[in-house]
């Protein structure tokens, strides 16, 4: 047989339907994708999925992702099904996973703005707290091999290597170490949870998506993220761009029976928006020195402002 890089749709299918016990798939579709992974949509025995598969030359894989994806499950976190997990099989020729599709949109503007989705933008905060909070039950040890590190000193040595000057930057990083949040309990921790990393139908949150970037850490880390202005996508609240600490808090607690600390999110709120600056900072690098030309990264790096901006807005009114 061919190798699946070159291989027809039937073959493609064919195979597809053998890794998943299936008598047939069809309607196989090639969608649009990361620079890591392949996406496709199938249907099989008459109900629709999801492949992942990783890019030819990718080494790293898929890491623990389909782990993570089922215990987020098994916790109760609205997540797609993981169906196959092949990780670690060459069936395909390269590592990839199968979960059950589930529908939804993504696109942040649409579900700010449109029509569709004006009753889940009601509900949608308290959602995203409540999966949150299930997500952070998850023990830390459920999933063995996940990484687990100092954010500000990992970025901290990030900036350094890019050897740029950036003062706003730098005060940031005193500020946060100045004001460290007390010890935390240390849990799984989705790592991108935001708006762009969920899927929302017009009754609100379907899943959640992109569970890559899975560690252990402070739990409250997930919820600064998901504040962090730039994820507000223009929105005027803090959540989203669409609900209130309140609402997140309260679902959160609801869940959890622990009350977010709102110190210790808004330190994350300000750690995610020197982390989001110094990733522009980084993705404009990898153009600028010819690593991948490309006018979107370009064009991220001409968001370092917007987040030093941001930064100077938080700090201000933490030392009011």
């Amino acid at each position: 047989m061919a190798k699946l890089g070159m291989a027809s749709g039937g073959e493609l299918e064919h195979d597809i339907a053998r890794v998943m016990n299936a008598s047939e798939v069809t309607n196989l579709r090639r969608l649009s994708g990361g620079a890591s992974r392949e996406t496709w949509m199938l249907s099989a025995d008459g109900s629709d999925y999801v492949m992942q598969r990783v890019r030819a030359g990718r080494p790293d894989g898929l890491g623990l992702e389909p782990q993570v994806l089922a215990a987020a499950h098994r916790a109760g976190v609205p997540v797609p099904e993981l169906v196959v997990d092949g990780s670690e099989s060459t069936e395909l020729e390269r590592p990839f996973m199968i979960v059950r599709a589930v529908q939804g949109e993504s696109i942040a503007r649409k579900i700010q703005r449109d029509e569709e989705f004006t009753e889940a933008r009601g509900v949608l905060a308290s959602q995203l707290g409540a999966a949150a909070a299930r997500t952070h039950q998850i023990s830390a040890d459920e999933v063995s091999g996940l990484n687990q590190s100092d954010q500000l000193t990992m970025y901290r040595n990030v900036m350094d290597e890019l050897g740029e000057p950036h003062p706003v930057f730098e005060i940031a990083f005193r500020w946060l170490d100045a004001h460290r949040p007390a010890h935390a309990r240390q849990t799984l921790v989705h790592g991108d949870f935001r708006l762009g990393n969920v899927l929302v139908g017009s009754q609100g949150l379907a899943a959640v998506l992109d569970w890559e970037l899975a560690h252990v850490g402070d739990p409250m880390e997930d919820l600064g993220w998901l504040c962090v202005r730039a994820w507000r996508f223009g929105g005027a609240h803090p959540v989203a761009g669409i609900g209130s600490y309140e609402q997140l808090f309260d679902a959160y607690e609801s869940v959890s029976g622990v009350r977010p600390d709102f110190d210790a999110v808004r330190w994350w709120e300000v750690l995610g928006t020197l982390k989001w600056g110094i990733i522009c900072i980084n993705q404009a690098t990898t153009h600028l020195r010819g690593i991948s030309r490309s006018h979107e990264l370009a064009a991220i790096g001409r968001r370092v402002c917007e987040n030093e901006y941001d930064l100077i807005e938080y700090l201000t009114e933490m030392v009011k």
